[in-house]
């Protein structure tokens, strides 16, 4: 047990030292300026991620480990809640193998030193899967409170944590030594808890005619006709393998395979109970695949669960009738190929040794350049001919947010969206707050000066910034200087029936 705890902790400081040392993400930068215009829900996404960034960086400053630590610190309670879980249920040596596995997995790692909503989601699934288990088991109102909490701020995460319910609820229907707890109050007043905890993302998405929902529904494809494709089915596949990584992968498959069977043993109920919060999501997102693009990470905090059904089928010692011979064999080449592919992608984040072109290194595309992108927007600022009548612009809001936080003074920036599609940028700053003001731009094509001048009286010739590592072109960047903003900043729908036009 000791050891589990040391080793956690020790993963723990080392994300807390690598945070600091590369540059952010777009996304990250993104979340990064929710937390400079603090508001109760946001456009793309549920807003805590933009909350607990403000309070971070409020003592930490803003800075790339100011950014990140809330992720360091979620993967930290997603940990703690599973050894709690082990040690509850299962046993010591459990502890274990389930803490050098949730410590190996490359999502468990991305998500939990990238500034995104999936650490946060994760922590409050971890937890909330501890709690109702703990209730289900003793029908306290204590766990069912602490379950519906943890419930409520894992909506406030991210959307996608309403699965919970389904799951949790799943389990007591389908359990006979179980089923009893769902006739009483308690896990309703549990689930009302965290039902309240989100009604101001709620009245928020109401006033701003379910902005927030309607780009949730068009990532799910409502916007698209009913059409199976395969190929983002075997893209989701692939990406599940190579995020979990493929050894961990197949054991994971496996391990819900053998705890629906073994959990209907009353002894292991805790393993159908896991099989219940963490398969269905796997299920899901593998069935919303065959009609539309599901990203690698949506998934990931469904294999929370799994991790214990992992470590306790196949790492922990055999136990008559629990193991089998492959799935022993397999483990530690499972847990060294992840922790070889974790470490490879850790390393080669902050320094290069694979001869990877650089255009399938995604680590060098989206960690590299920007303090330079930075440094040159601020130059060509002061160069203008009124600096304080200037304002810093990109077509994406990917850009807009990267130029806000490396540009010299961190000063608010722009985007652009009328081209391409809604975000939260729409809500912060109207034409009439800029009309008649000059502009330093980006974007990532020399061809925008056309385009740049339906929101321009004026745009010069781009100014080009190539970014290299070693001596490869990673990208380059145009900026332009524009004068007399016109107006034009919000996205216009390309069609009437678009699901994300109000």
């Amino acid at each position: 047990m000791t050891v589990a705890w040391l080793w956690i902790i020790a993963w723990t400081g080392l994300r807390l030292i690598w945070a600091g040392q590369f540059e952010l993400a777009p996304d990250e930068t993104n979340y990064w300026q929710w937390g400079r215009h603090l508001d109760w829900g946001y456009h793309d996404q549920a807003p805590l991620i933009g909350w607990v960034i403000a309070l971070s960086t409020h003592f930490l400053g803003h800075t790339e480990l100011g950014v990140r630590l809330p992720s360091i610190v979620a993967l930290a309670v997603v940990s703690i809640y599973l050894i709690l879980i082990c040690r509850r249920w299962l046993d010591a040596r459990t502890c274990l193998t389930v803490a050098i596995l949730s410590q190996a997995i490359l999502e468990f790692n991305v998500g939990g030193l990238m500034a995104t909503p999936d650490g946060l989601q994760a922590a409050a699934w971890a937890a909330a899967t501890y709690h109702v288990a703990a209730a289900y088991e003793d029908d306290r109102f204590l766990h069912w409170a602490a379950g519906g909490i943890w419930f409520g701020i894992g909506l406030l995460s991210k959307y996608s944590m309403v699965l919970f319910a389904p799951c949790a609820l799943a389990y007591g229907l389908f359990s006979p030594l179980h089923r009893q707890r769902l006739t009483g109050v308690k896990p309703y007043a549990g689930a009302l808890l965290g039902a309240l905890l989100f009604l101001p993302v709620l009245f928020w998405n109401a006033q701003n005619g379910w902005n927030s929902a309607r780009h949730v529904a068009y990532l799910g494809g409502a916007n698209q006709g009913f059409a199976i494709q395969w190929h983002m089915f075997g893209d989701f596949w692939a990406a599940q393998a190579a995020l979990v990584t493929p050894l961990a992968f197949i054991l994971v498959l496996t391990a819900w395979a053998r705890a629906y069977q073994q959990g209907r043993q009353q002894s292991l109920w805790i393993c159908r109970y896991l099989f219940w919060v963490s398969f269905p999501v796997f299920l899901f997102f593998m069935l919303l695949s065959l009609h539309t693009r599901v990203y690698g990470n949506w998934p990931a905090f469904g294999y929370i669960g799994a991790a214990v059904l992992v470590g306790y089928f196949y790492g922990a010692d055999e136990r008559p009738g629990h193991s089998r011979p492959w799935g022993r064999r397999l483990w530690p080449w499972a847990i060294g190929l992840a922790y070889v592919m974790t470490g490879v992608v850790l390393i080669q984040t902050i320094h290069p040794f694979l001869p990877i072109p650089v255009a399938l290194d995604r680590t060098a595309r989206e960690v590299n350049g920007w303090r330079a992108l930075g440094a040159e927007a601020g130059k060509l600022i002061d160069d203008m001919p009124q600096p304080d009548h200037t304002f810093l612009f990109g077509l994406r809001y990917q850009l807009a947010s990267e130029l806000a936080f490396y540009t010299p003074g961190q000063p608010d920036t722009v985007s652009i969206n009328r081209w391409n599609r809604p975000n939260v940028y729409d809500y912060w700053r109207q034409d009439t707050d800029l009309l008649g003001w000059d502009a330093i731009g980006v974007t990532m094509s020399a061809d925008s000066r056309n385009q740049l001048q339906q929101a321009f009286e004026s745009v010069d010739p781009p100014i080009a910034l190539p970014i290299y590592r070693d001596q490869s072109l990673v990208k380059t960047f145009f900026l332009y200087r524009a004068y007399g903003f016109t107006g034009g900043l919000r996205w216009i729908p390309p069609a009437a029936n678009d699901i994300r036009a109000g």
